[in-house]
């Protein structure tokens, strides 16, 4: 028998999930190695083909989501980087647009550029808007920019200028200059990064891939080396941030297409799951030991953006204010984030008002009862004082807890300032982490104009099931599912990716008067280099399936949106679709005089697998909770109850809240007047009442 591996790395526990020809599931779940990502996978894979009886021989493919790009920005730990721009334009990655995330915050600062001034240099060469050289390349001074950034110890450097997805002439002869003065060095040309319009926007892609491509390089190299010495020599493929896969040289020369990795992969095992149980409309949410994180699914489709911000901190507010980060203009699942799980700090401001998070105790020392040295209380240490998690032990039964020392902690730090006993203080902190949840589940559905109400919330992660009955009710949505393996599915959602593509070109045309012909065979070229990408990647003809999209807008608007079109169908097919695409995110269209222009065309290249990716049913790792009941307290009005601790077996029968269903990798909470049950799929299908929240 063969299997198929997958390594999710998070902030504060590395998943790892493998899956065998018949369907066979086993799961792990380890502290993350900060500092040394790769160890925890080499180690936790060691473990659990130990546990599981697997042999390193019988791995087909390694699937991984990493965090590595994303922290290398963050961390601001990038490579060394130069940028060779064209002549009086190398400050338009400092001046950026006039996206403010703070309208009235006087005090808010840019981030420092990834490239210093003084690594930004200009060379003379001009090409207008249609492609035109108006300039040629003064090539003497392109070597003479070259010599100066390697004189500076430079380890990559980006090409951008202006116009050069018109024509990519100038660019890729500085990147000839680069590779006969540096052979080796890693170059990234614009025309290859985004070949698309808007001068900052692709400045800002091809500097940060500029900025990793080193960093991962190394990363990746290394990883490959220990999983071979560990006699895995199966091919490694990465998570893009739009949630395709793609192998790992390919994601060592486009970085950028793996910064937000992980959290893509779960949103991508939502999808897979709602097809299977027949559910059109599903939201995703993903709590974890750091962070917590949104999507939609709509109509059986990820809902992607176009671009988003790294490094500007994480997502409290509006998704309407944007501009705090690191511009990328690239395909991504369309995931909204705050800083709240399972080790997020609880504390109180200079107020005395209690607060939850953003800061983190992370893997390291962890909660409070984690006994690691940490004193200040954590949301998993509230929820261990109100009863909703194992008093002795976590992840069953590897991880003991010391649930006294969390009472102690939140008595000490957070319910003797505030006058509160010790349950309500914790319930209180459980109530505002919610809260603060919530506000990412709004950003993807109420402010992109969907009511969450009709949708049903995908909950997993070690965290997310603790809490999504609570917020779901809170929320006026009715229905919650719970997946198998819960707390490690977005490894499992690895597993259920494919291989993905994804091309782009400008291409500004208006759409009333446009020859059919033209748009066909414009969506064509792009498909045809699609699909011999593909076929590069092993794949034949018969198992390559290409999608076909565009972004268009109002004439005169600085943003546009996205829509879908097949083979054959004209302009006017897309600019109504574009109409009523506008009309649902913003609640209005313009009227049918209205020009409408196409600005990039898009192709979405996947390839098939020989197989289905993951069986009809899953059967996880089953644990027997070691109590039958326990008290657990549900705020001031329901107060400590005594409730139910079951195994996700036992929910074959439907049961009525409160009870807790405790597994290897999470725990779920059914509140109060809630009912529980399995459905077909093994899914934990919870159906809310109207009631007090619990």
């Amino acid at each position: 028998m063969s299997w198929r591996v997958a390594a999710d790395i998070g902030g504060t526990f590395t998943d790892l999930v493998a899956i065998g020809t018949d369907g066979a599931l086993r799961t792990r779940k380890v502290s993350s190695s900060v500092g040394d990502y790769g160890r925890a996978i080499v180690e936790g894979l060691g473990a659990l083909f130990a546990e599981a009886g697997i042999a390193p021989g019988e791995v087909e493919e390694i699937l991984h989501a990493t965090t590595v790009a994303s922290n290398a920005i963050l961390e601001h730990k990038g490579a060394k980087t130069g940028l060779i721009t064209t002549e009086g334009f190398r400050d338009v990655l400092e001046i950026r647009t006039l996206r403010m995330p703070r309208l009235y915050d006087l005090r808010w600062e840019k981030p420092a550029p990834l490239v210093p001034r003084h690594l930004r240099l200009g060379v003379p060469e001009r090409v207008n808007v249609r492609g035109e050289v108006e300039h040629p390349l003064d090539e003497a001074a392109a070597e003479a920019a070259v010599a100066q950034l390697l004189a500076e110890g430079v380890e990559a450097i980006a090409v951008c200028l202006l116009h050069a997805y018109a024509n990519p002439a100038h660019e890729r002869r500085i990147g000839e200059i680069v590779a006969r003065l540096a052979p080796g060095l890693p170059v990234s040309l614009s025309v290859e990064v985004l070949p698309e319009m808007k001068e900052y926007e692709r400045s800002s892609t091809t500097v940060i891939n500029a900025y990793l491509g080193p960093i991962l390089g190394r990363y990746l190299t290394a990883l490959s080396r220990d999983l071979q010495g560990a006699g895995l020599a199966a091919p490694l493929l990465l998570m893009q941030s739009s949630g395709g896969l793609m192998p790992a040289a390919e994601a060592a020369r486009l970085p950028v297409h793996v910064v937000e990795s992980g959290p893509a992969a779960g949103v991508i095992g939502v999808q897979m799951l709602a097809r299977r149980i027949g559910l059109a409309d599903a939201i995703s949410f993903d709590m974890g030991g750091t962070t917590a994180k949104a999507g939609v699914i709509e109509g059986g489709e990820v809902t992607r953006a176009g671009e988003y911000s790294v490094g500007g901190g994480i997502m409290v507010g509006s998704r309407l204010l944007s501009g705090a980060g690191y511009q990328l203009k690239v395909p991504a699942i369309d995931l909204a984030e705050v800083g709240a799980g399972g080790g997020s700090l609880i504390w109180l401001d200079a107020a005395g008002a209690p607060q939850v998070g953003p800061e983190s105790a992370g893997a390291w020392p962890g909660p409070v009862c984690y006994g690691q040295g940490n004193t200040q209380p954590t949301v998993t240490d509230a929820n261990v004082v109100l009863g909703y998690l194992n008093p002795e032990a976590l992840v069953g039964g590897a991880l003991p807890i010391d649930a006294a020392a969390s009472r102690a902690a939140i008595a000490e730090r957070v319910a003797a300032p505030l006058g509160l006993s010790p349950e309500e203080a914790a319930h209180g902190a459980h109530l505002i982490a919610a809260s603060n949840m919530i506000r990412a589940i709004k950003a993807v559905s109420s402010e992109r104009g969907r009511d969450p109400r009709g949708f049903a919330l995908v909950a997993f992660g070690g965290n997310g099931p603790l809490f999504a009955a609570g917020m779901a009710r809170a929320l006026g949505m009715r229905r919650v599912v719970v997946p198998p393996s819960a707390g490690v599915f977005s490894a499992l959602g690895l597993l259920a990716s494919d291989v993905e593509l994804h091309l782009s070109r400008s291409w500004r045309h208006l759409a009333r008067g446009l020859d059919p012909a033209a748009l066909e065979a414009a969506a064509a070229a792009l498909e045809a280099e699609a699909r011999a990408r593909l076929r590069a990647q092993g794949f034949p003809p018969e198992r390559i399936a290409i999608r076909r999209g565009a972004t268009l807008r109002y004439q005169g608007q600085s943003f546009e949106l996205q829509v879908g079109f097949a083979a054959g169908e004209g302009p006017e097919i897309v600019e109504e679709r574009y109409g009523a695409e506008h009309e649902r995110t913003y609640g209005h269209r313009a009227g049918a005089g209205e020009p409408v222009e196409f600005v990039t065309l898009q192709v979405i290249g996947t390839g098939l697998p020989d197989r289905p990716r993951l069986p009809e049913r899953l059967s996880p790792r089953s644990i027997r909770p070691p109590q039958a009941s326990r008290r657990a307290y549900f705020g001031r009005e329901l107060g400590w109850r005594e409730t139910a601790v079951l195994a996700r077996s036992s929910l074959v029968s439907p049961v009525v809240g409160p009870a807790i269903i405790e597994e290897y990798d999470c725990t779920c909470l059914v509140p109060p007047g809630a009912r529980a049950a399995l459905d077909g799929f093994g899914n934990i299908a919870i159906t809310l009442q109207e009631g007090p929240s619990a």
